[in-house]
């Protein structure tokens, strides 16, 4: 079943917005709601023992324009930020201290107050600042925390108390990410720094780790420092199935088959607690048009999902352009946590004469897609690392 959208011709008329809505966002704070009924469901997409022996059997998927509608980005692409990243100076710092209260099971974080932070309204000199806090690598809906709003300054107080629910063993794991950020009347957040502690080595014992201390607030550093950890691996293989069309003057496109095979190691993020699924889009499309998923597998570190997605309307310039984004994803309760991804194509930094940052294949994911684009009608299969992406949302 094809998920290609069908989009107007002149969709290449307006680079700078394809620059500008597929601008990618830092997955570690990425969330994902279940957004199970509204993407295209694992049901939709092809399973291998479906079409294994006939391939012929995939002609029935609907037409399409060609992957040239696939550059087209509509809607918003939308983060857990919800603005702007990176376009105000960060400067200034932020007292705040972590207790872990025992009786309660609970891991405090008392945020007091912020100094000399940057002014996001330059005309007049001052902010409307909050603070938000993740225990990483929970980056769901539920690990994230925020203080009020305090308008109109660059120097805040707020003198509350933010408080996770966590077995103390468990804080060896994570790492405490505060960020501070300027909302403006339109509700849109821009950032104005963080600090990073690393729980691993905390003394909660300690008298002076329990005090109130300044921090200087510093750029975004955490997705380098995520980009070493174990992600575990992902084993699939990749077919390019050329359409040619004899007699007709439109273009031959073709189809790319993606089959996700198994996961190995993936991450613990909860206890031992993981219910696992992939999500695949074709970019530079992130419309729910082109997601589509595999089943939820719990209970493992170790998935097999055996599912294969069917994309069509591929013209042989298109496989230049485009790219394979695929996503490992903790299913719990109404949110899911991103797990590690891939991203397959060529990772040349450029789509349609548009230089985007999600064409960043590692060398092994350009590989993959090479050997895929020069051995057509043939499964190319693989066993990739895990990694942190960057990603956007999907638009409505």
């Amino acid at each position: 079943m094809s998920t290609a959208p069908s989009l107007p011709d002149n969709q290449f008329s307006h680079p700078d917005k394809l620059k500008r809505m597929s601008k990618s966002v830092p997955a570690f704070l990425q969330d994902e709601s279940d957004d199970r009924e509204t993407d295209t469901a694992s049901e939709s997409s092809y399973q291998l023992r479906r079409y294994k022996k006939s391939p012929s059997s995939l002609t029935n998927l609907s037409s399409s324009s060609g992957m040239t509608s696939l550059s087209s980005v509509s809607g918003s692409v939308m983060s857990v930020y919800s603005g702007d990243f990176g376009n105000l100076e960060v400067k200034g710092s932020v007292q705040f201290a972590i207790d872990y209260v025992e009786s309660l099971k609970e891991l405090h974080v008392f945020v007091a107050q912020c100094k000399d932070l940057a002014a996001a309204d330059v005309k007049k000199q001052r902010s409307d600042p909050y603070v938000k806090t993740y225990l990483l690598p929970d980056k769901g809906k539920m690990g994230k925390k925020k203080t009020l709003v305090v308008k109109k300054t660059l120097n805040p107080v707020y003198n509350e108390i933010l408080r996770y629910k966590i077995e103390r063993q468990f804080l060896k794991t994570q790492k405490l990410n505060l960020s501070v950020w300027h909302r403006d009347t339109f509700k849109r957040n821009s950032f104005l720094g963080e600090v990073e502690l690393d729980l691993e080595t905390w003394d909660w014992d300690s008298k002076q780790s329990k005090q109130l201390k300044w921090y200087p607030l510093k750029r975004k550093t955490a997705p380098v420092a995520l980009e070493t950890e174990n992600r575990g691996e992902m084993k699939l293989a990749l077919q390019y199935v050329p359409e040619p069309s004899p007699g007709k003057k439109l273009p031959t496109t073709g189809e790319v088959h993606i089959w996700v095979k198994e996961c190995f190691d993936l991450p613990l993020l909860r206890g031992s607690h993981l219910n696992s699924f992939v999500k695949c889009t074709i970019l530079p499309d992130t419309s729910r048009k082109s997601r589509q998923k595999t089943r939820a597998v719990g209970k493992t570190t170790n998935p097999v999902f055996n599912h294969t997605m069917v994309y069509d309307g591929f013209r042989p310039e298109d496989l230049m352009e485009a790219c394979v984004e695929l996503t490992v994803w903790d299913h719990y309760k109404l949110t899911n946590q991103f797990l590690g991804g891939l991203r397959i194509g060529f990772g040349t930094g450029k789509s349609y004469g548009t230089e985007v940052d999600w064409m960043d294949s590692t060398s092994e994911e350009v590989a993959l897609w090479e050997k895929m684009v020069n051995s057509p009608n043939t499964w190319i299969e693989a066993t990739l690392p895990l990694r942190m992406l960057l990603i956007a949302k999907i638009s409505k």
